[in-house]
């Protein structure tokens, strides 16, 4: 069978992916590897992989992934479209706040600062991860209080171990549902760099703050943070509730309040937001015919539905907060595997496997629809279909042969 080794689980490759039969500890050989960043930052210069082998983080994954990094490669990709292609294709790249890396660019902070007297702004470290260490403030004095601590810090220890922040722009106008602000985690799996090929999952959900949004206060994390690991700290936290939405409720929720077209307009800005963020490191990123990614990005929308990116996980979080959880996150793995095919059951032409839609695909994928308004004619619309129906099992009995050592029952 298919040698697995998941965050140091070793094993064969099982009907599913949570139960691998046999476990081998021999020879340390694997055909897939599923680990966390930090293996990979250790072992991946020194492992030697098959032509088969998959392992799912590309080398220099951070280049997306590490909130400065980010911006920095989204700012040099929209300069470079001014420039090629002048400020309306630029335009385009226009869905990240102001954001400036810390302590590097702290003048270049200041005089925007000064800019806009009385503004929100929110501080983050870049490699960190489930709110921690994130801080509201709108006085000089609270940075100027951090950037003392962190010299007092600095002295104790070295430098180098000391994270970096970016500051960036806090979006005081998010569009609220009940009073409450949320975000939005959507899941991309990226196979390849050169040629770029993305695929979009169906499922993902809304997260919710516990506390109605206001900008009266700044320090109460529960209602400007809504990350689940913060959230289920919150006195009032309901675990059988929980704080999300399943992507599908959301979609029909705004579609019932603002009609269809205005939706798709939304979830196509999203789209944008999803194909440029990945063609921003497309030339940086080192592609590995070895390597796929299934990035967890974290988007918001303002009052006038506008998404914006917040940041973009490598390993975004599979722990379920609740049975629709676990079963959505469960369908998840298995269509990522899926999409990898370590078996070969695939041809390589489908634009569908599972819950996932091929969105990209060295340019845009479309699905052809027939247009009986227009007697019959074809129209092409974008192959993405965030938040519809997740149909996948029936889509997956289509699609998929059996093993090659499996009869059909």
């Amino acid at each position: 069978g298919i040698k697995v080794e998941a965050l140091g689980y070793r094993g064969t490759w099982g009907q599913q992916f949570s139960v691998m039969g046999s476990v081998e500890k021999s020879d340390g050989e694997w055909d897939f590897n599923w680990c966390d960043v930090g293996w990979l930052r250790e072992n991946f210069d020194h492992a030697y992989m098959e032509e088969h082998v998959r392992i799912n983080h590309f080398r220099n994954h951070y280049e997306l992934t590490r909130k400065n990094l980010m911006v920095k490669n989204l700012k040099r990709f929209q300069k470079n479209l001014e420039k090629d292609m002048g400020r309306t294709e630029a335009s385009k790249c226009d869905f990240f706040p102001s954001t400036y890396a810390m302590p590097s660019e702290y003048h270049l902070f200041v005089e925007e600062f000064n800019r806009n007297p009385g503004s929100t702004w929110i501080m983050k470290p870049v490699a960190k991860s489930q709110g921690k260490g994130i801080f509201l403030f709108r006085k000089l004095k609270d940075i100027i209080d951090w950037k003392k601590d962190r010299s007092r810090s600095e002295e104790q220890k070295d430098a180098a171990h000391l994270d970096s922040y970016v500051v960036q722009r806090y979006i005081e106008n998010p569009y609220l549902i009940n009073g409450r602000k949320f975000d939005l985690r959507v899941y991309v799996l990226v196979t390849s760099y050169v040629p770029l090929k993305v695929w979009l999952y169906r499922d993902g959900f809304a997260r919710f703050s516990s506390s109605r949004f206001s900008l009266s206060t700044i320090d109460d994390k529960y209602m400007h943070l809504t990350n689940v690991s913060v959230q289920k700290t919150a006195p009032d936290y309901d675990p059988e509730k929980g704080c999300k939405w399943q992507m599908q409720q959301l979609r029909r929720y705004l579609t019932a309040k603002y009609g269809r077209e205005v939706v798709e307009t939304l979830f196509g800005d999203m789209d944008n937001i999803i194909i440029r963020s990945l063609q921003s490191v497309q030339k940086v990123i080192i592609n590995d015919k070895h390597c796929f990614e299934l990035y967890g990005y974290d988007i918001l929308l303002d009052h006038n539905l506008k998404p914006w990116l917040i940041e973009v996980n490598a390993s975004p979080s599979h722990a379920p907060s609740s049975q629709e959880d676990y079963e959505m996150k469960y369908g998840l793995l298995e269509d990522t595997l899926n999409v990898v095919d370590m078996e070969g059951r695939l041809t390589g032409q489908e634009k569908r496997v599972g819950g996932f839609d091929l969105m990209w695909n060295d340019g845009p994928v479309y699905t052809e629809d027939l247009n009986l308004q227009t007697f019959g004619s074809l129209s092409f619309t974008a192959n993405t279909h965030l938040g519809c129906v997740n149909d996948r099992e029936k889509n997956l009995r289509q699609l998929l042969k059996p093993f090659p050592l499996q009869k059909k029952i």
